[in-house]
Formats: structure tokens, C-alpha cells, sequence
């Protein structure tokens, strides 16, 4: 009888017993859940401060996090899987298991307090560590229950993938370096993707006690950390016995080293504009190799230049993408000097001669000029009284429009300018990504642009460069990949006139100090364009090898002269000994010619309308003027002339023909004494520098030339 009644009331205990488990549990759930909600965890330490990567995902620039850290961004795929192994072996050995708590670890480390009256071991898991390094406590019981929650938490929201990546973002090194990537980077210069057993072991130990274990503050502390990670590396069967005394062996870091800063113009303007959701890791198109080297190179050529004013900028771009693979804005970022700070591959600067290639291809895509075109290079006077001079001072007669352009004769490059019309050109170099700037910025473009009449930046002169290259495709240059998909190309030059300016140039002579290109080690031919601005103040060099453009400019950042600073001495050698630091191109320049180009080895082989070229609107110097009289022209000094001032200083004779006399002279608007019928005048300079010399005849008309003294 009474057996017969147990059995319902065991069965229903049973049920009541296992119905109070699962309200339990289901409280239980019910309870975590409202409690993280209620009590989400905090995970604004993991968004790390920027880091600019170049194409391959090396760092080329980390920036300090708000509070002051190296906060790198690291995931587990960009960590030696050595270190991993060694860092679950040594901290959390069933973390692919346990779900942010290991249970086992929590009994043993109870059992062996109790035992022994105080702490033996811990049952800290690699989640409660970065539990713990997201929301730092002080070490008690309560602090350890609240981990103990959080890193359940974690393993929730985030997964074992994502929690580790936390930990190797967070974990202490030392100092104000957080993160595996951060330590590599300070300790031994690198990224963390390959390490030696002696460099994961120091980096599994380190953050134990990361400021007491510094390899360059406490060699020996951090020598028997290592050791004793090593020791826990054979026992697991992770290392051979013999590894790990080979690990042992391993020098420690004497010093700790900067983290990267390659780029610092760029970078820190990609920064500045990038969008505040973006991030945190902004990619890039360069090549952090060749960027350290071209910045390298850089730094010497401007100290070579042995003027602590001169800055110096230069671009390396890829041709067929306008992909910037070098970006260097001055020889170095020092705030405290202004050649330093300043980026000048994007300050606009007088291009001098470095645009006259677009005049000449718009020219060809006319059909009005040819290569062997023929061109007087004489004075000459254009439109309203402008008469351009070269640089040299000298005028070398009947040339072809391919020897005007290699030899850059100013004179046929304004002729031409007169033919294509400035305000086509004007509209051309918007279509490439050029924007003219002028002087006040107002009224009609002239024939002044021809030679420099205008501000660009390096960014730009590399652009319209890389659209000569590729055949007249617009090249602008970028230096993070575009979206998608990309924009239609747009073509600015036809092919074939691209073709034929790139062909003139690749046979211009090498720059100062180089031997032609047929003669180097590799071969390498490089077509390629000089210019320098009025006055000396900018020197510049834009070239090409068929893979990449290559652009330098030098100058002072304030824009006062540097004397006898030209682009072909000054900037076409840097630019030829960055192109050494490139690969062989896989294309020559200036390439095979395209289908049905016009070919005349003579200028006589060519049709009667393209063996001449005729300007509008131009005339001789010398011919005559209103009234019937000559035009008034200043003969000496010549324009833009560089004067010895041992020799000037002794006194000038100035000279002037044609208009009505008498003359008036000024010298930088103060009037020299001369006689009523005279042609010149006397004038002693007073000392070096930049003279304007001034000529008005009796009828008001005037020129005026501009000299340097030095």
C-alpha cells in the first residue's frame, strides 16, 4: 500500500523538481538577458585610433588614440599562428571551448584558496583579460564577478574570433603600446605576420606585467619572463626542446623604435577628410617600400641642394591608373619649419615649360602642326605688343616644331599657343583636372601661359603627365582606390598627338649628370620635360618609362627666387634617380606609333599647309608701329637676364631703339638722369637682387624688363 502511493509522489516530485530547473533557468535567461541589455558591454576601447596601410595593408602611418596610446588595429589573420599557439597554451588552453568562463579553471583555483589559504593560481580566461582591458577594474572579488559577467558577455556579442581580435588589440606592451601589431612594430620594426619563437614568447609574456618586463629598461626581468613562456611551450609539445634554446639565445630590443610615419602630408590629410564613419584602417594605394625610399632619396637630394630654405616634392604615379604608388611633400614633416609643413605637391606653383607639351599635342590633334613642322624662333612681336624671349637669350632661326619642344624655345611655343588660341587651352587643362590659376584671377587667359603664366600644383602637372602617357586618357592621380564602378575614361588628346609629344620627348638629352638612355644599365628610356618659373623660383621635371610618371618639384615654400636654379639641373636628376628605384617597365616609350599616323622624315615630305607654321596675329619685333614709327623695344638689358655683380656693379649701359624720343628710364620706379636725344642711359645698381628696368618714349608707349643681379 505504501509503495503503491510513493510512486505518484516520487513522479510528482520529480516533475515539480524539474519543473523549478527549467523557471530557473528560463528566470535565469530571461534575467541575463534584461541584465545586458540594461548593462550592455562597453566597447568603445576597441575603436582604435587611424591607421593609414598602403596597398598591401603595411602600416604607413598610426596616429595616437585620444588617451594618448598605439592602439593598432590587429585581427588574428595578420598575427604569426606561432604566436597564437603560444598564447592559448600559456593563458586559456580550452578557449575554443568554454563560453568566456572556463569552469574547470574556476574549481581548481577554488580548491587550491581553499587548501592553502590564499590564492595559488588563477581562473582568469583570455576573454576575462580583455574583459577586463575594455572596462579596467581594480584586482578584488567583486571587480573578478564582474568579469566573470562581462566576458560572457563578450563571447555573445562578439564570438571567440571577435574577442580575440579584442585582446590582440588591447593587450599591454609597455609604455603606451597597446596591441600585438603596435609591439612589433616598436620592438623590432615590423608587422607581426612572421616571428621568430623568441619574439612570440617575449610578446606572450609581456603583457603580464608590461612595464616591469620592457626589454630596453629590464633586460634581465624580461629575459625570464621569455624563459619561462618557453618552458610552458615544451611542456605543451608547442616548441622542441631545442627551439626553445635556440628562442632563448635571441637578443632582446635594446631601444624601442617609432612606429611608421611614411606619407605624413597625405596621410594626414586623409585623415582629416575622412568621413567620421569611415575608418578606422584607411587603405591606400601606395607602396610603403618604395615610399620609405623615395622619401630617403628625397632627404639627400635636398640636402645636396645645400640650402636649408629649398624644399623639395615628388610624385610616383602608375600611368595606366593615375594609382599613386610614392607621395612625398617635402623632405620632412617639421612643424617648426615652413618647408617642412608644407605640402607642396598640391601648392600652386609656376609651371614654366612643363605645360608646353599640351599646346604642342593640341597643335598635332588640329591638323595645323606637324613634328617636322618648321617654326621661326626669332623675335617676334604677338597680338596687343607681347614679345617673348628664351632663356638663354639667343634665337636659333627655322626649327622643327620637334626640336622647339625638346630644346624648349619660348618663341615657338607662344607661336603655337596663337594658333591652338589660349582659351581652348585654358578649357583643355580643366578637362585634364588642371585648374589655371592667375594672377588676381581675373580677365582672358593669354599667350603668358605658353610659359608659366599660371599656378599648378605637382598633383595636377602628374596628372596631365599620365594622360600623355596613356595615350590621352585622362590620368587623374588618386591615392585610395575609386568606388564602383569607376567613371567612363575621358579622352583629352587624341592618341596619336599623344604619341607624337611623348615621342619628342623620349629623345630630349638626359638630365645633368646622366649619360643618354641607351647607355645605362638597364635601358631604361624616359621621356621626359623640364620647367623653371620666372624669376627662378620653381624648378620642375615630369617624366615617363611607360609604367610610371615620375614628377619633382624644388623651390622655397615662401616662393622667393633661388638663382640659377633650373629644372634640368636641379630637378630632372632626382626625378631620373627615382625612376632607378622603379621595376623595368613592361612597355618602352614612347611605344609602337598608332595606325595611320602621319610619318615625314623631312619637313619637304609633308602636305604645303604643314610645312610652316603661319601664327595669327604675329609679326618681327622690329616692324613698325602706330604714327609710322618703330616699336619701342628696351635691347639691353635683356629680359629675365642673370647679371654678375662684380660686373654690374661697376655700372650698366642701358639701351632701347624704335618709338619717339626722348626717353624716359626708371629703375624700379625711380627715374635715371639721360640726355634728351640718346638712346641709353647710365645706371649703377645699388645692390644684388631683383631689378625692374623701365623704358617709356615720348609717346607714352613703354617696356619694361626684369633682371636679376646676383
Amino acid at each position: 500500500m505504501t509503495q503503491t502511493r510513493s510512486r505518484p509522489f516520487l513522479s510528482r516530485a520529480r516533475r515539480l523538481l524539474l519543473a523549478g530547473i527549467v523557471a530557473l533557468a528560463a528566470g535565469g535567461a530571461a534575467a541575463a538577458v534584461v541584465l545586458d541589455a540594461l548593462c550592455p558591454p562597453d566597447l568603445s576601447r576597441l575603436a582604435p585610433t587611424w591607421t593609414v596601410t598602403d596597398r598591401h595593408g603595411r602600416v604607413l602611418r598610426a596616429f595616437l588614440s585620444p588617451d594618448e596610446t598605439w592602439r593598432l588595429p590587429t585581427t588574428a589573420a595578420e598575427v604569426d599562428p606561432l604566436y597564437l599557439r603560444m598564447l592559448l597554451a600559456f593563458e586559456d588552453r580550452r578557449f575554443g571551448w568554454h563560453p568566456g568562463v572556463d569552469p574547470l579553471a574556476v574549481l581548481r583555483a577554488t580548491g587550491q584558496a581553499m587548501a592553502h589559504g590564499r590564492v595559488v593560481s588563477g581562473a582568469s580566461t583570455l576573454t576575462m583579460q580583455a574583459a577586463r582591458l575594455l572596462e579596467p577594474r581594480p584586482r578584488t572579488l567583486p571587480s573578478k564577478l564582474i568579469e566573470m559577467a562581462r566576458a560572457l558577455q563578450l563571447t555573445a556579442h562578439l564570438g571567440r574570433d571577435g574577442v580575440l581580435d579584442a585582446y590582440l588589440t588591447l593587450a599591454p606592451f609597455g609604455g603606451n603600446l597597446e596591441g600585438v601589431r603596435a609591439a612589433t612594430w616598436a620592438w623590432w620594426g615590423k608587422e607581426p605576420r612572421r616571428l621568430t619563437p623568441g619574439q612570440a614568447a617575449l610578446l606572450v609574456a609581456l603583457p603580464q606585467t608590461p612595464n616591469r618586463l620592457r626589454p630596453d629598461r629590464h633586460p634581465e626581468a624580461a629575459r625570464a619572463a621569455r624563459a619561462k613562456v618557453l618552458a610552458r611551450m615544451v611542456d605543451a609539445g608547442v616548441l622542441t626542446a631545442d627551439q626553445a634554446r635556440e628562442a632563448a639565445a635571441e637578443p632582446l630590443p635594446a631601444t624601442r623604435r617609432p612606429l611608421p610615419v611614411l606619407a605624413p602630408h597625405l596621410t594626414g590629410r586623409l585623415v582629416r577628410a575622412a568621413a567620421p564613419d569611415a575608418g578606422p584602417v584607411l587603405a591606400t594605394t601606395l607602396d610603403a617600400t618604395l615610399q620609405a625610399r623615395v622619401e630617403a632619396l628625397v632627404r639627400v637630394h635636398a640636402a645636396r641642394l645645400d640650402d636649408a630654405r629649398l624644399s623639395v616634392a615628388a610624385l610616383v604615379v602608375e600611368s595606366e591608373t593615375g594609382a599613386a604608388r610614392a607621395w612625398v611633400g617635402s623632405p620632412g614633416l617639421l612643424e617648426t619649419a615652413r618647408q617642412g609643413a608644407v605640402d607642396m605637391t598640391r601648392a600652386p606653383r609656376s609651371p614654366g615649360s612643363a605645360l608646353k607639351p599640351l599646346i604642342y599635342g593640341m597643335a598635332f590633334e588640329d591638323g595645323v602642326l606637324h613634328p617636322r613642322t618648321e617654326i621661326d624662333d626669332r623675335p617676334t612681336r604677338f597680338g596687343g605688343g607681347y614679345t617673348p624671349g628664351n632663356f638663354g637669350f639667343a634665337h636659333h632661326g627655322e626649327v622643327t616644331a620637334a626640336e622647339a619642344l625638346r630644346r624648349s624655345l619660348n618663341v615657338p611655343a607662344v607661336a603655337v599657343l596663337d594658333r591652338v588660341g589660349p582659351m581652348r587651352f585654358a578649357a583643355r587643362l580643366r578637362a585634364a583636372g588642371v585648374e589655371p590659376r592667375r594672377r588676381g584671377g581675373l580677365g582672358r587667359p593669354g599667350l603668358p601661359l605658353a610659359l608659366g603664366g599660371l599656378g599648378v600644383t605637382l598633383e595636377e602637372m602628374v596628372g596631365l603627365y599620365a594622360t600623355l602617357a596613356s595615350g590621352g586618357q585622362r590620368r587623374a592621380v588618386r591615392a585610395v582606390e575609386p568606388p564602383s564602378p569607376t567613371p567612363a575614361p575621358v579622352r583629352i588628346l587624341s592618341a596619336t598627338a599623344a604619341w607624337q609629344v611623348v615621342e619628342i620627348l623620349a629623345q630630349a638629352p638626359p638630365a645633368t649628370g646622366f649619360a643618354p638612355d641607351s647607355a645605362t644599365r638597364d635601358g631604361r628610356a624616359v621621356a621626359f620635360k623640364t620647367g623653371t618659373s620666372y624669376g627662378f623660383r620653381d624648378a620642375w621635371a615630369l617624366g615617363m618609362d611607360g609604367d610610371h610618371v615620375v614628377g619633382v618639384w624644388v623651390g622655397r615654400a615662401d616662393g622667393t627666387p633661388v638663382p640659377g636654379r633650373i629644372g634640368r639641373d636641379t630637378a630632372a636628376p632626382l626625378m631620373r634617380r627615382l625612376f632607378d628605384l622603379l621595376p623595368p617597365p613592361a612597355r618602352p616609350v614612347p611605344g609602337p606609333p598608332p595606325p595611320g599616323i602621319l610619318q615625314a622624315p623631312r619637313t619637304a615630305n609633308l602636305p604645303p599647309p604643314l610645312r610652316r607654321l603661319r601664327p595669327v596675329g604675329a609679326g618681327p619685333a622690329a616692324a613698325s608701329g602706330r604714327d609710322g614709327l618703330p616699336p619701342l623695344i628696351l635691347r639691353f638689358p635683356p629680359d629675365r637676364a642673370t647679371m654678375d655683380w662684380a660686373q654690374a656693379g661697376q655700372g650698366l649701359t642701358l639701351e632701347a631703339s624704335g618709338g619717339r624720343r626722348p626717353y624716359a628710364w626708371l629703375v624700379n620706379g625711380r627715374p635715371l638722369p639721360s640726355l634728351p636725344w640718346h638712346r641709353g642711359a647710365q645706371w649703377t645698381p645699388d645692390g644684388r637682387g631683383a631689378a625692374r628696368v623701365t623704358v617709356i618714349d615720348a609717346e607714352g608707349r613703354a617696356e619694361t624688363v626684369d633682371i636679376w643681379l646676383k
